[in-house]
């Protein structure tokens, strides 16, 4: 609880930082023994939809007909009868009838986003595990370590990532582009910066940023900081 009307919680033009104190929990339709806490959306002008899901026991809830990307933060879920623990994920084709389910409490990060496919290609149903991939230097430096959950390949109209900041790391400068973000903090804390303000963030955190939206993170703390990070991506500004 809060006092006072008091939070770290703020939504601008070009950005949103959610955090936990002012999450509002409500199933969505179909949803059994299971909630969602929905981050961005259409409704705030997002390319895309987020949305953590809690998930009880016996739980379940179908995804959307949009391409959908689950990340598992907790527990052990089943997606379309495949099982996927803390750390692993799946990424499903648009027209996917896929069920979410779990027999134990577990948490996801859903992604889901229309498709725009590349010469009518559009990449099958993938798994994976962000702890068996290598983690690639950030522009050389040894401190930020970037592990590429969809693969390289122009049929993704989006990439989804996860970084790992060392204590005291920051991005090599403020970035500022065309794609837009969708960003959950898995560890740690630190401070960044969107637009003109600047904001203390921690694990369990979210953060929206629209195209155009300054952005920079330094990380502190005595331990590594990391965020799953989305962007819309391999398609042209008319497309």
């Amino acid at each position: 609880m809060q006092h006072l009307g008091h939070t770290r919680s703020s939504y601008r033009r070009d950005h949103l930082l959610h955090t936990p104190d002012t999450f509002i929990r409500a199933p969505l339709p179909g949803m059994k023994n299971a909630t969602a806490i929905v981050h961005a959306g259409p409704a705030m002008g997002a390319g895309f939809t987020q949305y953590s899901v809690e998930l009880q026991r016996d739980s379940s809830f179908a995804l959307g007909r949009a391409q959908s990307f689950v990340y598992v933060l907790e527990g052990v879920v089943s997606i379309a009868d495949t099982a996927l623990s803390a750390g692993q994920y799946c990424w499903l084709p648009p027209g996917t009838d896929a069920l979410v389910a779990a027999t134990e409490p577990a948490r996801v990060a859903v992604i889901e986003k229309p498709h725009s496919a590349l010469n009518g290609k559009v990449p099958d149903r993938l798994t994976g595990d962000e702890r068996c991939l290598p983690a690639i230097s950030l522009l050389g430096d040894d401190a930020i370590g970037v592990r590429t959950l969809l693969p390289d390949d122009p049929a993704f109209d989006c990439a989804v990532n996860t970084l790992t900041y060392q204590p005291g790391a920051t991005l090599p400068m403020v970035e500022f582009h065309i794609m837009e973000h969708g960003l959950l903090m898995l560890e740690g804390e630190g401070i960044y910066r969107l637009g003109d303000c600047w904001y203390p963030v921690k694990a369990g955190d979210f953060i929206w940023m629209a195209p155009y939206c300054p952005q920079w993170f330094g990380a502190l703390g005595k331990v590594p900081s990391k965020y799953l990070i989305y962007k819309d991506w391999n398609r042209h500004p008319l497309t």
